[in-house]
């Protein structure tokens, strides 16, 4: 029998960056990621939590470099790729993590401002993100990029099409890419979370969280960042080198579940 192969489970020294890091999962990720000893390139449009998170990560003895990035902005994107890869010599790991709400209903004024801030923050942010950090990870030699969709493109939620419609359109974007990029090596995953208690879901009353829970998932609860923050994660690890293209529900069964 052939000796079983022993594949590296160790990001120590990599260089990842994670859009919308000042808070919820990308913050939870942020923290994951340099625990373990990775480079952390914390960007967001909050100037400020940013800055709070390079500070929390650095005080526990981690590695963390801060840049104000709104994902609207496409020369800024490629600046801040580059000076990334730049700074710490290198960039492995691209993590789209950056997101936000986009309610409306189709018949509701003030449609067309929803739909066009959804595709362009949602989607076409994280295209760009990838074309930008393209000719740093084709250095690597465990090139991974994670994109970050949602349940909501698994099955859709009234009011919410201009969401819906981008985040399903991250799958599709995932599933492209990892086609193309695979005979390089650069594994392409998306991560699908459902009820997590992140800034999108602190409005809704504690009450109405636990009903919804209890109805709707098969651990009757809602999730916390750092558990789709591991599974990102893992998906990281030079030792993923086998999948690529996933769609992976990090939703406690919400979408299993029949009744």
């Amino acid at each position: 029998m052939e000796p079983v192969k022993k594949l590296d489970r160790s990001v120590r020294g990599r260089a990842v960056l994670i859009t919308g890091a000042a808070s919820g999962m990308g913050r939870a990720t942020a923290h994951v990621f340099a625990a373990e000893g990775a480079k952390v390139a914390v960007t967001d449009i909050n100037q400020a939590g940013l800055s709070a998170v390079v500070e929390e990560i650095r005080k526990e003895g981690g590695t963390a470099e801060g840049w104000h990035l709104d994902v609207f902005n496409r020369d800024r994107i490629f600046k801040v790729v580059d000076e990334v890869a730049g700074r710490f010599g290198r960039l492995d790991i691209l993590v789209n993590n950056a997101g936000f709400g986009a309610f409306r209903r189709i018949d509701e004024d003030g449609y067309d401002e929803v739909w066009n801030r959804a595709l362009g923050g949602l989607l076409t942010a994280q295209q760009l993100l990838i074309r930008a950090a393209l000719p740093h990870l084709r250095k690597s030699d465990a090139a991974r990029i994670v994109n970050i969709a949602s349940t909501e493109a698994l099955g859709a939620t009234p009011g919410d099409s201009p969401y819906v419609v981008a985040k399903t359109a991250v799958i599709g974007l995932t599933h492209a890419l990892a086609v193309d990029l695979g005979p390089e090596g650069i594994t392409v995953n998306c991560i699908c979370p459902g009820p997590i208690r992140t800034a999108l879901t602190a409005e809704i009353p504690e009450q109405h969280k636990e009903i919804f829970a209890k109805r709707r998932t098969a651990l009757k609860r809602y999730g916390y960042p750092e558990e789709v923050a591991h599974i990102t994660f893992s998906l990281c690890l030079p030792a993923a080198s086998y999948i690529t293209g996933a769609v992976i529900p990090v939703d406690g069964g919400l979408t299993i579940r029949n009744a």
